[in-house]
């Protein structure tokens, strides 16, 4: 069932086109992360969901009512923001309580339900032993579960994230990004998240949504997004290291690119050959196939290894499991799984063929 619809949204700024005819469909209960690098209009499509901005043009649609020029507080949704946005002299209890305390009478609350709501949230977040401290007190993963309380206490129809981790040290990070995708999935809470942060996304998101310069590039699941990237600057954004990208020329019935070429499958324009790092197989001895490298810098990371080839004039980089005992200047020598290959065309970077046989 749909639940959130952005039809054809835009927001401008004076003469600065901030969101550019955004549509997307969010379904009720799903996990729908914006990606995307600083500036490319992800926080204020957020904003104008949440009511904090109003759009240029276009509609905005909650459980099916048009919500484009409603006021936040109408909207039914929570909001946790970076900052977390507690008030540092109340108590734990007093920040989680303050949203059904403000809207008390409206919702015909006594004080025993605010007591029971609060609590059975805290004990969600495992905060309920905190309850009598003030959250100037706190750690910082301790500030960011209070705001995620504070946000699932309303029950909103949609909860909406503006990176909430960024602030938290790496090991806590990872800790509350576990908590949030099991808290998301057991309450069934349609959620929008913005994050930079590519492995935020592919781990958290049933779909995410790829923006640049206020467009959106694609719109997939996180398997989508990283084995089939549509548009080159996809495949480029996600993936730890990116995608590699060859400009390569067609020459009859082969491509030309940078040391080496392939079968031409039919193109007659430039296009970008783009291959995962670990879809390629590599020897540090000469095979029937292989291309030929030099070793540029061995990188050991934990279990794996990135191994940077220069070839031509251009850097590749393999990623492998296997124990790397080359050094820089090493001949080695590779090959692509051409069935995970992808082509895009040079001018619009929009997928031209995927899989090459």
């Amino acid at each position: 069932m749909t639940f959130v619809v952005l039809d054809r949204v835009t927001k401008r700024f004076g003469k600065v086109l901030a969101v550019d005819n955004v549509s997307l469909s969010i379904e009720k209960g799903e996990f729908v992360v914006l990606l995307g690098p600083s500036g490319c209009g992800k926080t204020t499509t957020l904003r104008m969901i949440a009511g904090l901005e109003i759009p240029t043009s276009g509609r905005i649609y909650i459980d099916g009512r048009d919500v484009t020029y409603l006021e936040p507080g109408e909207r039914d949704v929570a909001m946790v923001f970076q900052d977390y946005a507690i008030y540092p002299h109340m108590t734990v209890f007093e920040n989680i309580a303050f949203p059904l305390e403000i809207r008390r009478r409206k919702l015909r609350l006594t004080k025993r339900d605010i007591e029971e709501k609060v609590l059975q949230v805290a004990k969600m977040l495992q905060i309920d032993h905190l309850l009598d401290r003030k959250a100037s007190q706190l750690s910082g993963g301790q500030q960011q579960r209070v705001a995620l309380a504070r946000a699932l206490v309303r029950e909103p129809k949609v909860w909406l994230m503006d990176e909430p981790l960024s602030n938290l040290d790496a090991l806590i990070r990872l800790q509350v990004r576990a908590e949030l995708k099991r808290l998301q999935k057991d309450l069934g809470i349609t959620t929008i998240y913005v994050t930079h942060d590519q492995v935020e996304a592919l781990t958290l998101a049933d779909r995410i949504a790829v923006m640049n310069a206020g467009r959106v590039v694609q719109f997939g699941t996180p398997k989508e997004i990283y084995d089939a990237p549509t548009h080159v600057f996809v495949g480029t954004f996600v993936g730890n290291p990116p995608m590699n990208i060859l400009k390569c020329k067609p020459a009859g019935d082969v491509l030309e690119c940078p040391g080496f070429t392939i079968k031409n499958p039919g193109v007659k324009q430039t296009v970008f050959f783009g291959i995962r790092p670990e879809y390629i197989e590599w020897s540090d001895k000469e095979q029937p196939g292989y291309i030929k490298g030099l070793v540029y810098v061995v990188e050991p990371i934990g279990s794996e290894y990135l191994i940077n080839v220069k070839i031509a004039d251009v850097l590749l980089k393999i990623k492998t499991l296997r124990e790397v005992s080359l050094k820089p200047g090493d001949s080695i020598y590779f090959k692509f799984d051409m069935k995970k290959a992808v082509l895009f065309d040079e001018e619009t970077g929009n997928v031209v063929i995927r899989g090459i046989e």
